[in-house]
């Protein structure tokens, strides 16, 4: 039977006797590590009330952790496309979920590695445009089940046919299955198989862990780790919809068509997503500890990360869905291994198209053309850098077109399904309707704008209203605050201009995609 690994992984595995060193690789190893829906701020080193993951919390204290880092657009495609390639989905041209196939760019992250001998591998989720015979490993999984080996226990395909029953719902009882069935489990295996049969060679793995996406279900022990009488409040409930207007008050009632009465197990729902957490924590702490093993952590650069966030039961709502709310574009972004310096937690505003940049330049290779994010490799090794190219983040979501809005009388019947006759009803979330029109964003500071394609805005002071419950645009007395986001809207949206296909000439790029040093004195 399994058992959640030890917690003092990060020492010495022999104490007293100094394992002998590896002979460090020509360049180093890569590993991201990623999960899906993990909103930021869920851990006590961020000032959450409850240890959900002190693993990764240890992690950043041997690393370097981003608690200002926001994903490209909060969905599950568009957003692992921008990791991959370093670029916004306006650039990549991924806007949903349906069209990783259209994916535009000039090189990938894998693309880079395997010019320069790096074994490449994926044990997890993919939801991008990615296909198997690219890489030299490929053991893919999705939400409701994923991967088997020959010969795995019975109990592995029961647990899959379980989770397409429960098919995206809510467990009000603990998952009937033992935590190796789980598919944080079944991946961090699968990871180290792959890192085992590396050999010399240096390796670029993507470990991607469905979870806390939905379903939400998790089984003993993390089903009781955090009672649903004891999880923090929320910071606004479904009487916050009104005020959020149209398609926030329609994701709702399309919850409550599909899950009637959904609102009042809040807590549940919230208590298992935080089990969940705990889960992938235990199977991160497996991974380290193996790296530590085998005297590979040392030579290896990994990123803990998320695709998006959730709305974890705030303004009523589960999953994610509508606009730009900091509870889905805010994640978390932990940094640890070879060149990276121990560190506090830096005050740069980065993004997940940062990542790809970044390990080009850790592994020394050059940032494809095309690339738009930024190189945070001098921030982790805790060198000077330009505070002013770090001042603020962008972010954008929309199918194009028009909002909808209650003239239009959308159905509800346009986003619910049944997989299977025997599976629990589901919507699905990012449909027409929350994803109608086009809305881009801009932090910062302590501010945050909004802006559509009709020229409507949204203006708010998070250090006052963390839950973007007060819109500001248009009030006089911040007018200073709207002109100069809005000033820095306009800058990252022109920034972030396509570039794509070059021909005849080359552009001059700045050095690791820093415009900072170059601009406005």
């Amino acid at each position: 039977m399994w058992k959640p690994v030890r917690r003092d992984f990060l020492k010495t595995a022999a104490a007293g006797a100094a394992l002998p060193a590896a002979p460090a690789p020509r360049r180093p190893n890569i590993i991201i590590v990623m999960a899906d829906q993990h909103r930021a701020g869920l851990t006590k080193r961020t000032g959450y009330p409850l240890d959900t993951m002190p693993a990764l919390d240890r992690l950043a204290a041997r690393g370097a952790a981003f608690d200002h880092a926001w994903c490209t657009s909060p969905l599950c495609v568009p957003s692992r496309v921008s990791l991959l390639t370093g670029r916004w989905p306006h650039a990549h041209r991924v806007r949903e979920n349906s069209a990783g196939q259209f994916a535009t760019f000039s090189k990938d992250i894998y693309d880079v590695a395997k010019e320069l001998g790096y074994r490449t591998g994926l044990a997890g989720k993919n939801h991008s445009y990615l296909k198997s015979p690219k890489l030299d490993f490929w053991r893919e999984y999705g939400h409701l089940g994923g991967w088997k080996a020959s010969g795995a226990p019975k109990q592995v395909s029961e647990f899959d046919d379980w989770l397409e029953r429960l098919n995206h719902g809510v467990s009000p009882v603990a998952t009937p299955f033992p935590v190796e069935t789980q598919l944080p489990y079944r991946i961090v295996s699968d990871a180290i198989e792959f890192i085992q049969g590396a050999g010399d060679n240096p390796f670029a793995l993507w470990v991607s862990f469905p979870e806390p996406h939905n379903p939400y279900q998790v089984p003993k022990p993390y089903f009781d780790m955090f009672p649903p009488g004891e999880v923090p409040a929320r910071a606004a409930g479904p009487e916050a919809l009104d005020r959020k207007g149209f398609k926030w008050r329609w994701l709702g009632q399309l919850e409550e068509a599909t899950y009637p009465g959904y609102d009042n197990t809040w807590r549940r729902t919230k208590s298992n997503y935080l089990g969940m957490l705990r889960l992938i924590d235990d199977q991160l702490a497996r991974l380290v500890a193996h790296l530590e093993q085998a005297r590979l952590m040392d030579h290896t650069i990994l990123v803990y990360l998320a695709d998006h966030g959730d709305y974890l039961t705030d303004y009523g709502l589960m999953r994610k869905g509508v606009e730009l709310p900091e509870c889905l574009t805010r994640i978390p972004m932990v940094w640890a291994g070879r060149g990276v310096r121990a560190q506090n937690a830096s005050p740069a505003f980065v993004s997940i198209a940062d990542v790809m940049p970044t390990f080009c330049e850790a592994i020394g290779a050059g940032i494809p053309v095309g690339a738009q994010g930024r190189s945070l490799w001098p921030l982790l090794r805790g060198e000077a850098y330009p505070k002013d190219e770090f001042r603020s983040m962008y972010a954008e979501v929309g199918f194009g077109g028009m909002h909808y809005d209650e003239s239009d009388k959308p159905a509800f019947s346009m986003a619910q399904m049944q997989r299977r006759p025997d599976a629990v009803k589901t919507f699905d979330e990012l449909n027409p309707v929350t994803q109608s029109g086009m809305l881009k964003m801009v932090r910062l500071g302590d501010w945050k704008l909004c802006f559509d394609m009709l020229g409507q805005g949204q203006l708010y002071n998070l250090a006052a209203d963390p839950g973007e419950l007060k819109n500001l645009y248009g009030d006089p007395r911040h007018a200073p605050q709207q002109m100069r986001l809005l000033e820095e809207l306009l800058q990252w949206t022109i920034r972030t201009q396509d570039n794509l296909p070059t021909a005849r000439y080359k552009a001059k790029w700045p050095e690791r995609n820093w415009y900072a040093p170059y601009g406005r004195k």
